[in-house]
């Protein structure tokens, strides 16, 4: 083999080899990672891009919805917080209570028993009881107005005997009230004895309550008073 013929084959060796090493180059994909490179960079920039102003958008409408939201809720609020009707329905428990408790009308001689009794202190006195017999509360108001036997006019009362509170009778409870018959040193004029007596509650007109007194009489005369209606049988002989 001539140097000549060695050289060639050494060149073209060579070249195979170059050529074999160009392809493996190729085929390594080094083309194709460049470039799919390039396409994921594109592709993460384009999503970005965009994403900007969705998000934007997204967080704008969020934020409406969530003042709108508020609004709403604040609104709703606003109207719970009023509560009329509770308050009304409050309101109509109390009435309701308040019209169960029982009212209380004046005494009068249908709805209740009178008697008259003579006491030995103080003296020259009758003591008038007046007894509710009724369902219901009644009040006894002022002082009686008491006729013995014939007399035209019904006596004064004692104005210092007056209660701070009108004395209110519930069903089987009583009040009193005391009749100064005559004076008791003997000073009083036109005396007389009487056999009857009516009682008008309340110092008002009316049906008349006629207790009965004792079989004797008592006297009477011109020094006559009464005592306002007491709660006590102690406070109305007081006077």
């Amino acid at each position: 083999m001539s140097a000549r013929t060695t050289r060639n084959r050494m060149l073209a060796a060579a070249a195979i080899t170059f050529a074999t090493l160009t392809l493996a180059a190729c085929n390594d994909g080094g083309g194709v990672r460049e470039e799919g490179a390039s396409k994921v960079t594109t592709s993460t920039q384009s999503p970005s891009t965009s994403a900007t102003p969705s998000d934007k958008t997204n967080e704008g409408t969020s934020t409406g919805a969530g003042q709108a939201t508020n609004d709403t809720t604040g609104t709703t609020g606003t109207t719970g917080s009023t509560g009329s009707t509770g308050s009304t329905g409050s309101s109509g428990s109390k009435d309701s209570a308040a019209t169960s408790v029982p009212t209380s009308t004046r005494c009068s001689s249908t709805t209740t028993r009178t008697t008259a009794t003579e006491v030995s202190r103080p003296l020259n006195h009758v003591l008038l009881t007046v007894t509710n017999t009724g369902a219901g509360n009644c009040n006894l108001i002022g002082y009686p107005a008491v006729r013995f036997g014939e007399a035209q006019s019904v006596p004064p009362a004692f104005e210092d005997s007056k209660p701070q509170a009108v004395v209110t009778l519930a069903p089987g409870e009583s009040g009193y009230a005391s009749v100064l018959l005559s004076a008791a040193d003997g000073s009083g004029s036109n005396g007389y004895t009487a056999k009857s007596l009516s009682v008008l509650l309340n110092n008002s007109t009316g049906d008349a309550a006629r207790p009965s007194l004792p079989a004797k009489g008592v006297y009477v005369d011109d020094s006559i008073g009464v005592s306002y209606w007491q709660s006590t049988m102690a406070d109305a002989l007081t006077w």
